[in-house]
């Protein structure tokens, strides 16, 4: 494993300064792809209530990573900068916290070039600051900050690509394919420490504290669920037997009219999907993905399953089992996202705390997250309804 793909949670100063140059050249190259469709500027954008526009999207990769390196923020506080911003009412612009989804369409943006430029001018100033900085954990914090949320827009923007139908970056991941005959494994539950400890190394503030949980024994699918497994769902009329179907998963069913997952498509006896605006034969043996949390307990429910709890999926992922894998997709659980006992915001105070109890917790990674960022003990979350993103799922059973 390269340096750049090693786990960015105990990474010193030189592993973090080759990690963030390859993290800004691959934020560069996704947004280069929306400027060869000419949506680098917000006007062309079509509008999406929960994504944000790619121009804006880069810029809040610069000042987030301004605000808590070289304006030595403590926290997201709007009053917490030791120092200004580099670029004139940045705050103002790229404050996420302060210029809702809803707003950022609509503001007076610079140009690409200048935000560019201004991107340029901040990871110069970060790689410099960083190679006078003492290689300990608590000089080392906002720049591993700054690592992780410009990977985990880098996610959102090739997101964002698919949704548009875009083609993706030449060096984007390949979604690689499942084995055959997996099957599922056995486990007999008992007693594990749920969670990351705050160890002088990096830890998502809704992955904290640790705690003790207890696991019944339980067994769990050794891979995700691939396309070939969830057509059979589609196939044996899942979409329209209600019966499998939640009070709300019916409700947004008929909202939306749809009889499969989003990007299928029925081309005679076999099924068809769009992949970053290119039309290809369904592969049967990949994680099926864009499908949201109603769509996977839909399939629990005719499959006689259910989703495993964030506490089973941790115990499978860490248990060193040979067979398990994971890292195709974002995995929908059986939890709500909720936060830890004793739970206590990080500097980046809004990344957890207002989507507790509004959204369903992810465990696993993507395709296109990057390895350095994979971790079974990171909790991802979304809202239940959404598709756009790399989502899929496995299922369990007591």
């Amino acid at each position: 494993m390269t340096l750049i793909n090693a786990s960015f949670r105990h990474a010193g100063a030189q592993q973090l300064a080759q990690s963030l140059l390859a993290a800004r050249q691959a934020t560069l190259s996704l947004f280069d792809c929306y400027t060869y469709a000419g949506l680098d500027v917000v006007a062309g954008m079509p509008h999406h209530p929960q994504l944000s526009p790619p121009l804006w999207q880069l810029g809040n990769i610069a000042w987030f990573a301004e605000w808590y390196i070289l304006r030595e923020a403590p926290s997201s506080h709007p009053a917490d900068a030791v120092y200004n911003s580099l670029l004139t009412r940045g705050d103002d612009l790229f404050d996420a916290n302060m210029v809702d989804h809803r707003a950022r369409w609509s503001l007076d943006l610079p140009s690409p070039g200048a935000v560019k430029t201004y991107c340029h001018e901040v990871l110069d100033r970060v790689l410099d600051k960083l190679s006078r900085e003492a290689n300990v954990d608590s000089a080392l914090a906002p720049y591993r900050l700054a690592l992780a949320h410009e990977d985990l827009c880098g996610e959102q923007l090739l997101a964002g690509l698919q949704w548009l139908g875009l083609k993706g970056p030449e060096a984007q991941p390949a979604s690689p394919s499942l084995p055959l005959a997996a099957g599922e494994i056995s486990f007999p539950g008992g007693s594990i420490e749920l969670g990351s400890r705050r160890d002088g190394g990096f830890a998502f503030d809704n992955e904290c504290p640790p705690h003790a949980c207890y696991v019944p024994p339980f067994t769990i699918d050794a891979v995700p669920v691939s396309n070939a497994q969830f057509a059979d769902f589609v196939s044996d009329g899942g979409y329209q037997n209600r019966q499998f179907w939640s009070a709300a998963g019916s409700a947004w069913l008929m909202q939306q009219e749809r009889s499969s997952p989003l990007y299928w498509l029925r081309d005679g006896m076999q099924w068809r999907t769009m992949r970053f605006g290119q039309r290809m034969t369904l592969p049967l043996h990949e994680a099926v993905r864009h499908i949201n949390l109603y769509e996977a307990q839909a399939y629990c429910a005719w499959a006689g399953r259910r989703l495993a709890s964030e506490a089973e999926w941790e115990y499978a992922a860490l248990s060193g089992h040979p067979v398990f894998q994971w890292g195709h997709v974002w995995e929908w659980t059986a939890t709500p996202f909720e936060p830890y006992p004793g739970f206590a915001p990080d500097a980046w105070r809004e990344y957890s705390a207002p989507y507790f109890m509004q959204h369903q917790a992810l465990r696993g990674a993507a395709f296109a997250t990057p390895l350095r960022l994979r971790s079974a003990r990171m909790r991802a979350f979304q809202a239940p309804q959404r598709v756009d993103g790399f989502t899929g799922m496995r299922t369990c059973a007591w």
